[in-house]
């Protein structure tokens, strides 16, 4: 399953360590190579099979003549969500996927990867504000940031709003996805342009190894954990996040969707635990996901729970914004009885 987003985030390094002296290793790797490539990295390219094609996700209807990209995937089986395409702008494999972007009749900017919806620029401001606000605003003092994958540059240009920040690292595998957005993306990509980010075109998993104790805050959007590779997917690289926070730290990550993935959820939830002060689940609303709906796992090491902030906008920052607000903030925590149910074993 290719990502939700555009992030790289495990290796294959990771996957070894996790599991040295099983006999299930040459199995594994085999098959994270074959179904989930866009989700690792090595050192040697030449383990990685070429990218695939989803040139058929774009196709014309003879009635009309128009042109439309259908996302179709397994993880959201038996609906698809289609977009009107008005111009092909990219369409390139990199070192590890398909990058496409489009210019569609409704939702401005597209960018797909894999053949799945990235962002849209109709919609990605949800994503993106609260992905890096509500960890932001619930910190109390964040000075340096550390994003893993976020290539196209939205969650940095939220960032960029803290004044307070002193240092904003991202970590992207693809260069490529950072090319195109500020080719294609600059209302997103301009995110790069502010002065505190650092850019490392590297795995995100070995950085963290080499920066223990560093960030007050990691955002970092994950490949989704499904298969046979799912608890190793978890455990190894919520640890190495765990290890480069520093005390009172805040992590916030891809927490799929309640309405499709309670049963990937859980085992996540189930599994920090035990490493994280504390482990909370938010959601904000984004047409252009599968359901409309997208979650975020937000945990600490030390300190409080995440739910109310700590700081809020300053007026003109807030006048800026376009989804996230404290009161916002707050409500995102509050889930369905069913999801708060399966992922919390709540008995409400």
């Amino acid at each position: 399953q290719p990502p939700r987003r555009n992030a790289h985030i495990i290796s294959m390094h990771w996957l070894i360590r996790w599991l040295k002296n099983s006999s299930l290793l040459a199995w594994t790797i085999l098959f994270c190579l074959s179904a989930a490539t866009s989700s690792f990295s090595t050192t040697n390219m030449a383990d990685f099979p070429p990218p695939k094609d989803y040139s058929h996700l774009i196709f014309e209807t003879k009635q009309d003549n128009t042109k439309w990209f259908h996302e179709r995937g397994p993880l959201w089986q038996g609906q698809a969500f289609s977009l009107q395409i008005k111009e092909v702008l990219y369409h390139q494999k990199s070192l590890f996927q398909d990058v496409l972007v489009f210019d569609s009749e409704h939702h401005g900017k597209v960018l797909v990867l894999d053949g799945v919806i990235q962002c849209t620029e109709r919609d990605e401001f949800s994503y993106q504000e609260m992905m890096a606000h509500i960890p932001l605003y619930a910190h109390p003092d964040p000075k340096k940031v550390l994003v893993i994958g976020g290539g196209d540059g939205g969650v940095l240009r939220e960032i960029a709003r803290h004044p307070g920040v002193e240092e904003i690292v991202i970590c992207e595998l693809d260069k490529d996805v950072i090319d195109v957005s500020k080719k294609y993306l600059p209302f997103m990509a301009k995110g790069f342009d502010d002065p505190r980010v650092k850019v490392n075109i590297m795995d995100g998993a070995k950085f963290m190894e080499e920066n223990q104790s560093s960030f007050d805050v990691i955002i970092t959007d994950s490949s989704d954990p499904v298969g046979p590779a799912c608890v190793l997917f978890e455990t190894p690289f919520y640890k190495a996040m765990h290890g480069s926070l520093r005390e009172g730290g805040i992590i916030c990550t891809q927490g799929e969707c309640v309405w499709l993935h309670v049963n990937l959820i859980q085992p996540l939830v189930k599994a920090i635990t035990p490493l994280f002060t504390t482990v909370e689940y938010a959601y904000c609303t984004i047409p252009s996901y599968p359901s409309g709906q997208i979650g975020f796992i937000i945990a600490t090491k030390g300190g409080k729970g995440c739910k109310v902030p700590t700081r809020t906008p300053e007026a003109s920052v807030q006048k800026e914004l376009r989804y996230y607000t404290p009161d916002i903030h707050q409500a995102s925590f509050v889930l369905p009885a069913f999801a708060e149910r399966a992922i919390f074993g709540s008995d409400r």
